[in-house]
């Protein structure tokens, strides 16, 4: 047994006082098609070290070799040719290691022949492994010095990766362009408007993984109308406890360097899920006027 003590207090709240460890995290396999710079930590220069840290096996896959950030406005080096990353992403197919992939995570597409490279191996992924995630970072430009990648890049990212991506990490600047489209030159983050304003337009529901369906857009609101209260009772016992097991999960992978990038990754769409079914199970319960069911 653990001192509670030992337990962060995120994780206490959730275990009403018993004295439990957290979960172990998984070892995901993630495919990471992202930058490398030499000066500064971006794409995966950033990403890697982190995510190995936590006990996940990373496979960098550069687009571009670059001395700095290209929000600094001047840099040096390489961007690799679409055809360069196609071959080493056919090199670890090769290995018959691809289907292996839980997660493909991309950034900086360094030029717009990258986007076609990014799509085909996502699709090629899930064709392997249908529980593969795809998490895309639109790195394209931020408030104060617009759009910081090559003409065509926030277009295709937008009509081509974007419907593709089952969770998107956009900045404010990121999330202006994507959701409300227009001239790449002139983003204005004003017109950005609410979560439920991106929610009718279709934004964010677009990027929630099909498994997920559309929140209750997450879960069935008539999916328990014909199970008996003792089947509603059982179904919330497993959907909170799928709830607890997530949260710990968080709760452990954020108290590690790149723990935000695992959450996404690998747990928010899950605990999300589980919130929801939780919503639909206690609204059933209470028109059926089954007995008040109690969080654990």
């Amino acid at each position: 047994m653990h001192d509670a003590a030992s337990v962060p207090s995120g994780v206490r709240s959730h275990l009403s006082g018993q004295d439990r460890p957290a979960p172990t995290l998984p070892v995901m396999r993630i495919l990471s098609i992202q930058s490398s710079v030499a000066y500064g930590h971006v794409g995966n220069s950033a990403a890697t070290f982190p995510l190995q840290r936590l006990g996940h096996e990373v496979w960098p896959v550069n687009t571009v070799q670059f001395s700095n950030h290209t929000g600094y406005g001047s840099w040096r080096g390489i961007a690799a040719d679409p055809a360069v990353i196609a071959e080493i992403i056919e090199g670890i197919a090769d290995r018959g290691v691809l289907g292996q992939v839980d997660a493909v995570l991309t950034g900086y597409q360094g030029s717009p022949g990258v986007a076609a490279v990014v799509l085909s191996t996502v699709t090629r992924v899930r064709a392997l492994n249908p529980a593969a995630v795809y998490c895309c970072d639109p790195v394209m430009g931020d408030v104060g010095r617009g759009m910081f990648v090559l003409p065509g890049v926030p277009e295709l990212i937008r009509a081509t990766l974007l419907p593709a991506a089952d969770v998107v990490t956009p900045n404010a600047f990121e999330l202006a362009y994507l959701a409300d489209g227009g001239d790449p030159g002139s983003v204005s983050t004003a017109g950005i408007g609410s979560i439920d304003g991106l929610l009718a337009g279709g934004f964010l529901s677009a990027c929630a993984p099909a498994a997920m369906g559309p929140v209750t857009v997450f879960a069935d609101p008539g999916k328990y109308e014909y199970h008996s209260c003792e089947q509603i009772a059982a179904q919330r016992t497993y959907w909170a406890g799928r709830e607890l097991e997530m949260k710990l999960l968080m709760d452990k992978a954020d108290q590690g360097t790149g723990g935000a990038v695992v959450n996404v990754i690998a747990y928010q769409g899950d605990y999300v899920l589980a919130r929801e079914e939780l919503k639909v199970i206690d609204a059933t319960a209470r028109a059926k006027n089954c007995d008040a069911p109690r969080r654990p």
